[in-house]
């Protein structure tokens, strides 16, 4: 390891974490907890975020750059494209003020590439997070290009390294997620506590709780099916407390069918199924501690961060049994898993949470106890270990160890573009 010169201007990289939306979505999530976990360890690191300044779902301590987004076009294609060439407006005068891109999901990718292309100094670095299951021949090539385009790539799960290495060519390395235990615990008294549960209709009767919305990916489809399942065969039915939906593809038109489905199912829209849209996080985080269980179905994911958040909450958890989430969960020791795109499956599973409280409080320790191992900032410092490899491979002159690096910063701060 190289020590830390005496020359002043000797510095380590400057590091931006790009992405797409101010949400509350997962990659977005990771975003701003990587860039913080990265901070606290000395890395000079800034967000680039699309959005407008201030509009980033939570507060952070790390600088951010806002870019203004563009108008809002009528067709996915058009919003995408639209999208980068904003963002390519946005990055641009920002060329010089970092040594490593990293991009974290292919929108952003995709931008940063061109700038790069264009004589931008920085390497480019991208997290596949997971492919989305785009349509049109224009957005899979798109999606295709980001993957490819970028000089180092890395995903956080088996599963995804190994497609990426199957269906592109690409050898990524893995970095894990995370996630902060403490930061999703909270002691309710009683009347918040069960002013929150009056309001979904669960004074009496067993809330589950979900996260991400009515989309194909999460199984909504089977969970409301599941949910119908469970409400034929009991006197006092469960709540189904839908938090999230913000997206930026449009699934208006599944989450409308999915909805239409109820009454058919036997479920009433407000009384058996909530939908809380997205909420503040000091709102999400006081859902997870009046649920009874948190319930995941998804057919396709990238990892699963919020299975991580409602495990530190204490929330045993019922998740489809996809191969990604077997990386890290076992089934009846951490979690049940039943199949996925099961909705008979998923229903006894929940039954399950319903009808046996050792079982639920079994899981719960289990789930604390797993998430014990998976702290940001264990997954900053894999992140740094590239960060360090890659800024050995420029050799900048002026380039000191990460290892032997500590920068102070004063703190956070918007700039807008």
């Amino acid at each position: 390891m190289s020590s830390l010169p005496s020359s002043h201007s000797a510095r380590g990289p400057r590091i931006a974490l790009t992405t797409y939306s101010t949400k509350p979505r997962g990659g977005v999530v990771h975003t701003l907890e990587l860039a913080e976990a990265l901070q606290a360890q000395g890395i000079d690191v800034t967000v680039v975020t699309m959005g407008e300044r201030g509009s980033l779902f939570r507060e952070v301590s790390v600088p951010v750059e806002y870019i203004r987004p563009p108008e809002v076009k009528d067709t996915l294609e058009a919003r995408v494209f639209s999208w980068i060439d904003t963002l390519i407006k946005g990055l641009e005068p920002l060329r010089d003020r970092f040594d490593i891109v990293h991009s974290q999901d292919c929108i952003s990718a995709r931008a940063a590439a061109r700038i790069r292309d264009a004589g931008a100094p920085f390497r480019l670095m991208r997290t596949v997070h997971h492919v989305d299951d785009f349509t049109t021949e224009a957005l899979i090539e798109c999606q295709r290009q980001a993957i490819l385009e970028p000089d180092d790539v890395l995903v956080v799960s088996k599963v995804w390294q190994d497609r990426l290495r199957a269906e592109y060519g690409v050898d990524a390395s893995i970095v894990t997620n995370g996630v902060w235990p403490e930061n999703f615990r909270c002691e309710l008294d009683d009347a918040r506590r069960k002013e929150l549960r009056r309001r979904v209709g669960a004074e009496d009767r067993f809330l589950f709780l979900t996260i991400g919305g009515i989309e194909p990916r999460k199984g909504s489809r089977f969970l409301v099916e599941a949910l119908s399942q469970i409400k034929a065969q009991r006197a006092v039915s469960p709540v189904l407390a839908i938090i999230g939906g913000h997206s930026f593809q449009d699934y208006s038109a599944y989450s409308e069918e999915v909805l239409a489905s109820l009454p058919g199912l036997g479920l009433e829209l407000g009384r058996d199924v909530v939908l809380l849209r997205t909420v503040a996080q000091a709102e999400l985080v006081e859902w997870l501690a009046v649920a009874n269980g948190f319930v995941f179905p998804s057919i396709n994911e990238g990892w699963g961060l919020v299975i991580m958040e409602a495990a530190s909450a204490g929330l045993p958890v019922v998740a489809s049994d996809i191969d990604v989430f077997r990386e890290f969960l076992d089934d009846g020791e951490n979690a049940i898993l039943t199949g996925a795109g099961d909705s008979a499956s998923l229903a006894l599973g929940m039954a399950r949470l319903m009808d046996e409280p050792q079982t639920r409080q079994r899981l719960a320790a289990e789930g604390t106890a797993l998430v014990g191992n998976y702290g940001w900032d264990r997954t900053a410092r894999q992140h740094i270990a590239h960060y360090e490899r890659i800024w050995g491979e420029m050799g900048a002159p002026d380039r000191v160890s990460l290892s032997a690096l500590k920068v102070t910063h004063s703190g956070g701060g918007d700039t807008h573009s």
